[in-house]
């Protein structure tokens, strides 16, 4: 093969997969298939169109499967939950392909978005958990404004909810308003870990916390709760505001229920530690806001260390 020739298939295999790209993003995946498989034909080891061809072959499958569901509403939920099985697919992968990976997401959320819109539509009250979703599906196309603008109404609808403040939380933070991201975080992760969908969050804030605590072997439902934890170790979850007399009174009550549970050894103890710690550090952060007195920090303090002496030694040096 002459090296005229090898530039010929080269530019040729790139018009190939852009072409193809182009039909995923319009929702046409087995002439994306089909221009891929081509493309392969030309050269076995391009690993672009190695990548590409299994990233399309994930969702052809998918698509199959999405014509069997009844309701738009099912079509769009099922999307969405194989993309959190898609994520992992990647790095299963290996190497991957960032121009076939955005076509797969304009693919997968443009749908989803579509079949949520039409229930918009058909239903003249938005509520909160339409809105949720929808703005999900804004985010996971990058269309960060939309996102916000549509969480935000998902949020005044429904106040201190977890999922939407998370959602909030990783949007803030593709716009760059990382103080607001650090202060959404911290707010879904104390309103309830478990109610947050890990798989879903993009933002690196995040995702570096939750890859260093996998490492450490952290696993769910376990991880989400050391989640706001580690956050404050690491200096993530830095942005602290003052209680409410009424959300204080909440706290000590919590923290209270959380303290005898476990000295009762009644509830599932490697739950009931993290979250106690978390609340923990929520009644030290409001006491240092309020001036309170030194020996009331101490006694949480010692409070903290007799649960878990390593979480306690890391939080104060």
């Amino acid at each position: 093969m002459h090296a005229h020739d090898s530039v010929a298939s080269d530019e040729n295999i790139q018009e190939l997969l852009n072409h193809a790209y182009d039909a995923i993003k319009n929702h046409n995946l087995e002439e994306a298939a089909e221009g891929i498989e081509r493309a392969l034909s030309l050269d076995f080891d391009n690993s672009e169109v190695v990548t590409a061809l299994k990233y399309v072959n994930f969702w052809r499958d998918r698509g199959r499967a999405v014509q069997e569901i009844a309701t738009g509403f099912e079509q769009a939920e099922y999307l969405v939950s194989q993309w959190r099985l898609f994520n992992h697919f990647v790095e299963r992968v290996g190497e991957a392909s960032e121009k076939c990976l955005y076509a797969v997401r304009q693919h997968v959320f443009n749908t989803a978005l579509e079949r949520y819109r039409q229930l918009l539509d058909e239903s003249f009250e938005a509520d909160s958990e339409l809105l949720l979703r929808i703005g999900r599906c804004y985010k996971g196309k990058g269309e960060y404004d939309n996102a916000l603008e549509t969480l935000r109404r998902a949020a005044s609808q429904k106040k201190d909810d977890p999922e939407i403040y998370a959602e909030l939380a990783d949007c803030y933070a593709f716009v760059n308003e990382i103080q607001r991201s650090k202060a959404f975080f911290r707010e879904a992760f104390f309103l309830g870990a478990h109610r947050i969908d890990l798989g879903l969050l993009e933002s690196e804030l995040v995702t570096r916390l939750v890859a260093k605590l996998r490492e450490a072997g952290y696993e769910s439902p376990e991880l989400e709760e050391w989640v706001p934890v580690y956050g404050v170790l690491y200096g993530v979850f830095t942005v602290k505001r003052e209680l409410r007399s009424i959300e204080y009174g909440r706290l000590k009550q919590s923290i209270y229920a959380l303290e005898r549970e476990h000295s009762d050894k009644r509830g599932k103890n490697e739950l009931l530690v993290p979250r106690l710690i978390n609340r923990y550090f929520w009644l030290i952060d409001h006491y240092l806001n309020t001036g309170e007195d030194r020996a009331k920090i101490d006694e949480v303090l010692l409070k903290l260390r007799s649960i878990d002496p390593k979480t306690y030694e890391h939080y104060i040096t």
